[in-house]
């Protein structure tokens, strides 16, 4: 049991890790969902295709392609595949990932990085010190640290009265109710749920919902909707003005961030 009484979620080991890394190579069905589980080690997910959703107690982390994400050892996490999801995921012995990051992270997989990430999954189960193996898992430590992290998370508050909240907009990002109308769901004052968003997630609510939104797009898209659907299905007015709230957080249009990640 967890030290809130509940069920602790099954611990997952990944062979022994007698060697600082392993690589596992599994490819998922759209809509495949792994229940939350937890590893003795942290782990670099990549998705080659698809796009995944990974969850913690924390919040949401989308991950789409050319984007990796770092789970630190003992996390609870669950993940949800968009589209069919080729994942490659290399698990980093707990003494070797003390170095690197610390929470959960989204991270630009740079080109470097993720051919490192192809050639790990490659490695046979046990490598010596002095291989050419080492070096290169020297080298994957060197690019996690210097990885851009990429702000894909959508952080979930703890309060049950703004956790309604987040709830029913994770489940519709494209509600356009005010924080006043939310505050007779909540039973809370609408001053009160401005407080609990900030405290909670660093955010204000417009933010949050814009990120809920964004997030939520990247789905969307990665299964192959139109810009048009996704904008109109999120709320936005005009395809134009969801270009505009894409091109702000991804540095990018739609059409032109997919079409630079088609493998």
């Amino acid at each position: 049991m967890s030290p809130n009484g509940q069920a602790a979620s099954p611990l997952v080991e990944v062979a022994s890790l007698s060697c600082p890394v392993a690589g596992v190579l599994l490819d998922y069905p759209a809509g495949e969902v792994i229940p939350p589980h937890r590893h003795d080690s942290a782990q670099l997910i990549y998705a080659v295709s698809g796009v995944m959703t990974v969850h913690t107690r924390a919040g949401d982390w989308v991950v789409p392609t050319q984007r990796a994400v770092w789970v630190p050892a003992f996390e609870e996490h669950s993940i949800r595949m968009t589209g069919s999801v080729a994942m490659r995921t290399v698990y980093v012995r707990a003494g070797e990932a003390a170095g690197l990051l610390a929470e959960c992270s989204v991270v630009h997989a740079t080109d470097l990085l993720r051919e490192l990430v192809l050639r790990i999954v490659e490695f046979s189960e046990t490598f010596r010190a002095d291989s050419s193996e080492m070096r290169l898992v020297s080298v994957f430590f060197d690019e996690i640290r210097a990885a851009p992290q990429i702000p894909l998370h959508l952080p979930m508050p703890a309060d049950p009265r703004l956790r309604r909240v987040t709830d029913a907009l994770t489940r519709n990002p494209g509600d356009q109710r005010t924080l006043a109308e939310w505050s007779r769901v909540a039973g809370a004052s609408q001053r009160t749920l401005a407080r609990l968003f900030a405290a909670e997630t660093r955010m204000t609510f417009g933010q949050w919902c814009q990120q809920a939104r964004l997030l939520s797009a990247l789905e969307h898209l990665a299964l192959g909707r139109s810009v048009t659907a996704t904008a109109l299905e999120l709320g936005y007015d005009s395809p134009s003005a969801f270009i505009q709230m894409f091109r702000r957080a991804m540095g990018t249009t739609p059409g032109r961030y997919f079409r630079a990640v088609e493998p």
